[in-house]
């Protein structure tokens, strides 16, 4: 087990810089431009792919660094280029931990590979789960997958919605019911192949912000599936629900779900991501603090700005603390007693939308236009409270793991 320790070696710190070099020379420059087309940024996921950033490979080195800091660093450092940019570049990930927390060694080696495509020819993927009612509250949702025994397939249907490269990915992952005695213990997650019919995207929608990230609904109508596509195999699934039927009839422990196991190996890179965002604000507002002048002094010098500042800069340390300590216990088998993983995406979301709120005000009327970045960033950071777990989520995961109260 490695130590937990504040301080990246030299090789992660090669990697850091690697990666903020092309945020700050290919993302940045480019960021208001697909921020306003709102479309895939591909020729630049194209780039990161040339030069081995959006490759399996390196989210595998850096996945299973055993410091657990190498998703953090990677994230932090792409969002601080651009949110938009950085979510269509890291998209792709969150089906891909779907797979690593739910497949076989068989699926994962299958499926996550052709995720990413390669630099000739860039590939998306999507993680299905969200429903128009059911986002958050996950028992409720309607997709279904019936087995097909006859011919060993499983039949899909049902509509998804905020599902990032939704429609345009080649391989979709998608929750459906398998059980809806069980409420969400009665769900199951699998591999959608490539240009499999019955498959489409529905709506696109407008954001306020990470708009260069493709975000739509997915429609299954009728979709076949072969059985191997199941995540984790038909009979591990069956002992599953023979568990949960049984802990249904008698009472006891809890069993996660597909949908939350995926989830909770996420949240604290989620909250890398918001660091991200946060700390590209906080620069922007430092740098024009110093440089604008008002009454004949820089306006940094009044205590006003100053402290903004200051608290600013704190809550974006304290933040990435959260994330290092969660991501660290994640990699290292600790389990989050505390409900560390929620603890790290509550907090450094809350700071991304406070911090970039601070940088707009510091800039005054200019942080108010898109020629400057905040007013981007701002946008950007609403969402880090919203998705893969709204902030009331998080606050009910940790009340809940604290209290050992089923607190609703």
């Amino acid at each position: 087990m490695a130590e937990f320790s504040f301080e990246l070696n030299d090789d992660q710190k090669a990697v850091r810089d690697w990666i903020h070099g092309f945020a700050a020379d290919v993302m940045r420059p480019a960021a208001a431009e697909w921020d306003e087309r709102e479309e895939t940024p591909w020729p630049i996921i194209q780039e990161a792919a040339k030069i081995g950033l959006y490759s399996l490979d390196f989210y595998a080195q850096q996945y299973f660094d055993p410091s657990g800091l190498g998703i953090p660093m990677t994230m932090e450092e792409l969002f601080w280029g651009d949110a938009g940019i950085a979510l269509s570049i890291v998209g792709t990930g969150l089906a891909a931990v779907g797979v690593l927390a739910n497949g076989t060694e068989e699926q994962i080696g299958t499926w996550i590979p052709q995720m990413y495509g390669d630099p000739d020819d860039v590939k998306v993927a999507a993680f299905c789960s969200s429903e128009p009612d059911a986002g958050s509250d996950v028992a409720s949702m309607r997709t279904r997958a019936v087995y097909d025994e006859a011919k060993d397939e499983w039949v899909l249907n049902g509509t998804k919605t905020w599902a990032t490269n939704g429609g345009i990915a080649g391989v979709h992952v998608v929750v459906a019911v398998v059980d809806p005695e069980l409420g969400s213990k009665g769900h199951a997650s699998f591999i959608v192949p490539p240009n499999t019919p019955g498959l489409s995207q529905g709506q696109k929608f407008k954001k306020h912000g990470i708009r260069a990230s493709h975000t739509a609904e997915v429609v299954l109508d009728q979709v076949r599936v072969p059985g191997s596509c199941l995540l984790g195999g038909k009979e591990k699934l069956d002992e599953r629900l023979a568990r949960a039927r049984e802990k249904a009839k008698t009472g006891g422990e809890r069993l996660k779900n597909a949908a939350m196991a995926t989830f909770e190996a996420s949240r604290p890179a989620v909250g890398a991501m918001a660091v991200g965002t946060a700390r590209a604000a906080y620069e922007v507002a430092l740098d024009y603090a110093r440089t604008r002048q008002q009454f004949g002094r820089p306006i940094i010098d009044n205590q006003g700005v100053a402290f903004q500042l200051a608290d600013m800069r704190t809550r974006i340390d304290a933040a990435r603390l959260l994330v290092w300590r969660a991501s660290w216990m994640a990699v290292n088998g600790k389990p989050f007693e505390s409900a560390e993983g929620s603890m790290s995406k509550l907090f450094a979301s809350e700071t991304a939308k406070q911090v970039t709120a601070q940088a707009v005000q510091i800039l005054g009327g200019n942080g108010f236009t898109r020629e400057y970045p905040v007013e981007r960033m701002h946008r950007d950071a609403a969402i880090y409270t919203i998705f893969e777990g709204t902030s009331e989520i998080q606050r009910l995961v940790i009340a809940r793991t604290v209290s050992g109260v089923q607190i609703r």
